[in-house]
């Protein structure tokens, strides 16, 4: 049974403000969910809602044909993510293993570490790393266990042009392994949508 991820009326409300109400959508695997919406419209809060980072005020999230907690099925790049800046890129990514109970692979870590252009750079603190490749380090955490949901929030945010390059890939090859769910105004991050949530329209 493939994957399909929905959500039935689900709302959010901050300190009695109405964020968005009544968003319904379902995308299965093979798909990509586009959110788009103002600045404020919510579209940042309604996948950390997905993730179970947040919760909604009323509605639910709910995910079909994969077992487990949700999270182990989802990966999550944001510009408000925080990376360990002391520690280094390879730490990093074993850390992130760590949290998902996994054991230290060197050869996934290393693997990533090539993919994303940084192998050089392993032992190097992030602190001392450029916003762009801070961002594709996120992208390697949140592909270390190859999720079956991929969330991206503004997914070219940081990046050059061999950044966003790289992305384009990653988003291509997500259509096919599972589910690419993707929130930015910027249409032309994105080539292929097959739902779209415009919370412009959700208040």
């Amino acid at each position: 049974m493939s994957a399909a991820l929905s959500g039935n009326r689900v709302a959010k409300t901050f300190n009695r403000r109405k964020i968005f109400s009544q968003v319904n959508f379902r995308v299965a695997s093979g798909q990509t969910l586009l959110v788009t919406g103002r600045n404020g419209s919510g579209k940042s809060t309604l996948l950390k809602i997905i993730c179970g980072v947040l919760s909604p005020t009323s509605g639910t999230i709910t995910l079909e044909g994969l077992a487990g907690e949700r999270i182990q099925h989802l990966g999550l790049v944001a510009p408000y993510l925080q990376l360990y800046e002391e520690f280094t890129a390879s730490e990093n990514l074993r850390l992130a293993l760590s949290i998902r109970g996994r054991p230290p692979d060197e050869h996934t870590v290393q693997s990533l570490l090539d993919r994303i252009g940084l192998a050089h750079r392993k032992d190097d603190a992030v602190r001392g790393f450029s916003s762009g490749m801070k961002q594709r380090v996120k992208y390697a955490m949140a592909l270390l266990h190859a999720p079956e949901i991929l969330l991206l929030d503004e997914p070219m945010a940081n990046l050059d042009a061999e950044g966003t390059s790289f992305v384009r890939r990653v988003m291509a090859e997500q259509r096919v392994r599972g589910i690419l769910c993707v929130a930015t105004n910027d249409l032309d991050d994105i080539d292929t949508v097959h739902v779209r949530i415009d919370l412009n329209e959700q208040r």
